[in-house]
């Protein structure tokens, strides 16, 4: 079924409010909203996690911590893995949520549109196939953006609000990725790569498995060589030998690390999200 044909007769359909052109954002939305809804949830069940964490559970967790008696060792670590047990969990699903929203611009998006010939449809009802790209991307994107960017000032003052409770090791991929805006870079970038896959393909299963396969080397390859895209510090120590000394990355630099490996993701963003509209307007002429 077109975007457009909500209802009426296949001679008649309906058009959406607006027209055609103002309504495809309408349209973009009634199309997927079984994919808006469970993306939503995801979303909302993620911060309701993060929340209960940190402002209800970390009381009880401190209390089982204090009631450890003299040998808090094994204790405290159980309790502690409980406490955070959630909030990796939240953090995790939604920083590789990228992969699920790939697949979904790649396979259903874009690549089942145009491999069922509603993309087609929609382009002889006054829509241009850029603007019908640019409207199908457009939606998406500002949803991913105000859910990714509520996400993560929520899991930053989650992690914050309980250190004491909290492993030091910030540079998890999950941890790394969801305290800044890189978690969503890797959003957009799942959006784009998706896009341009569909658009090549023009068939939803193929564009599914590329699109996925290309950010996982792209996610595969930042997290692999993370260390390298901010020079190391030096750190040295004593010792009866003179000390030893090594290489390192301090806490400080989690910034120049993070903004550097979100400029990385955004430029592949823009370049599959260009590619995408480049090769589209080639074969549509």
């Amino acid at each position: 079924m077109s975007a457009f044909a909500v209802k009426g007769t296949a001679e008649t359909p309906e058009v959406p409010p607006g027209g055609p052109v103002k309504g495809l954002p309408w349209a973009v939305l009634r199309l997927h909203r079984a994919a808006l809804v469970v993306w939503g949830t995801f979303m909302l069940a993620a911060l309701g996690a993060l929340v209960w964490e940190a402002g209800i559970n970390a009381d009880s967790v401190r209390n089982r911590i204090a009631a450890c008696g003299h040998d808090p060792g094994p204790c405290r670590i159980r309790a502690v893995f409980d406490y955070g047990g959630s909030m990796g969990w939240a953090s995790t699903l939604v920083y590789y949520s990228f992969f699920a929203v790939a697949a979904f611009a790649a396979g259903a998006l874009i690549g089942r549109e145009l491999e069922n010939g509603t993309a087609q449809l929609a382009w002889t009802q006054s829509v241009s196939p850029t603007r019908w790209l640019a409207v199908t991307l457009a939606v998406p994107a500002v949803l991913l953006v105000a859910g990714g960017t509520v996400f993560v000032f929520v899991f930053r003052w989650a992690w914050a609000a309980n250190r004491d409770l909290m492993g030091d090791d910030w540079t998890f991929n999950d941890v790394f990725a969801a305290r800044g805006p890189a978690l969503v870079a890797y959003g957009l970038c799942g959006l784009g790569v998706g896009a341009l896959a569909g658009v090549v393909l023009r068939r939803s299963l193929p564009a599914l498995g590329v699109a996925c396969g290309v950010m996982y080397l792209v996610n595969h390859n930042l997290e692999k060589y993370r260390e390298d895209l901010w020079p190391t510090a030096a750190s040295g120590g004593s010792g009866g030998s003179g000390g030893s000394w090594g290489r390192f990355h301090p806490e400080s630099h989690y910034w120049p690390m993070h903004l550097v490996e979100t400029g990385i993701v955004l430029g592949v963003a823009v370049l599959a999200t260009g590619g995408a509209f480049w090769v589209l307007r080639r074969r549509t002429g």
